[in-house]
């Protein structure tokens, strides 16, 4: 039996790859699209005679500063106007089109990604989409041992990063595939630069919000409600929802607050009390946008859908309302 699938039709694809083309590799950053894109960077290095990598995102979280740093990863910020800089082809890792509006207009003759399918495209663009997988580090990892790339030191341990954030520390959505591949991995990550990223959690000012959201949790039927306020990056709010998952007595929450004009909603859950997808689809998503997986989840609306409401208390009598009686629409969280 073979220590991963054999990939023939990724395979195929990558063989066309010719040397006069131009890639550039757009993703919404986070540790499992920027080790999934420097993989695919790496295999394409022998094979086009450009792959770079822009982002649509701005990138707050410690972290994935950390990441950046330590594997010395060079990224630059998407823009429309890069269409137009020469490059001949487009890829999407970790990612979907219809997943931000940033990616309609860029034609991707290329798409790999573990979230579920949304997506139409052109009918030349290779697609692989393999939700059954915890990260798209895992499949990259498939690709790598199929061509028989050994990852270098630093994208063997980015890629490791992402699969433990997508998986969270594989306690959601982990599969046989996604432990193989983080063993295989092991053998060319560096442990000690591992560490280092995975212990850059927080920045120095983000505490006093830690300090606000213990002092603002309310009960919320069998879970909690946390509302922290203005927040200067989103990032916070994920990272306090991650905190509070580790006290015992917490099986679910939503962690909310706003950013510019944008209210952002955090949910994180045991996976046994509510499926915290489905909840912030049916008591948020017609206000903006709402959904996820059963464990966590995020939701977000514009400010103004709260018409002059004290913003804590629409949220909160949101999320006790009885459960509207609607089919859940998931979207990535």
């Amino acid at each position: 039996m073979s220590y991963f699938r054999k990939t023939p039709k990724v395979l195929q694809q990558l063989e066309r790859l010719k040397r006069e083309q131009k890639w550039l590799i757009v993703i919404n950053a986070d540790p499992d699209a920027m080790a999934s894109a420097m993989a695919l960077r790496r295999i394409m290095s022998t094979r086009a005679v450009l792959a770079d990598i822009a982002k649509i995102n701005e990138i707050s979280r410690p972290d994935n500063l950390a990441m950046i740093r330590y594997t010395r990863l060079h990224m630059v910020n998407y823009t429309a106007d890069l269409l137009q800089r020469g490059y001949t082809h487009f890829a999407m890792v970790d990612s979907q089109p219809s997943h931000s509006p940033q990616f309609a207009d860029i034609p991707f003759s290329l798409i790999i990604d573990h979230h579920p399918p949304v997506t139409e495209t052109a009918p030349d663009t290779f697609m692989e989409i393999l939700p059954e997988y915890g990260a798209t580090s895992t499949i990259f990892t498939e690709y790598l041992y199929n061509i028989g790339i050994r990852p270098g030191r630093f994208l063997a341990t980015a890629m490791q990063f992402g699969i433990k954030t997508d998986t969270m520390n594989f306690q959601r959505h982990v599969g046989d595939v996604d432990m193989r591949a983080y063993q295989y991995l092991s053998k060319f990550a560096d442990q000690t630069l591992l560490n280092r990223i995975t212990r850059s959690e927080f920045h120095l000012d983000w505490l006093p919000f830690f300090a606000k959201a213990t002092t603002s949790m309310h009960k919320a039927g069998n879970g909690y409600f946390v509302y922290v306020g203005k927040v200067d990056s989103p990032d916070i709010l994920v990272l306090i929802a991650d905190f509070f998952t580790r006290v015992y007595e917490v099986r679910w929450l939503m962690v909310s607050g706003y950013c510019e004009s944008k209210v952002v909603l955090i949910f994180r859950g045991d996976g046994l009390s509510n499926d915290m997808g489905r909840l912030a689809s049916l008591k948020f998503g017609e206000l903006g946008s709402g959904g996820g997986h059963k464990t966590m989840a995020r939701a977000e609306f514009e400010i103004s859908r709260a018409e002059g409401q004290e913003l804590e208390l629409f949220v909160y009598k949101r999320l006790i309302a009885p459960m509207p009686k609607k089919k859940a629409v998931e979207s990535q969280n």
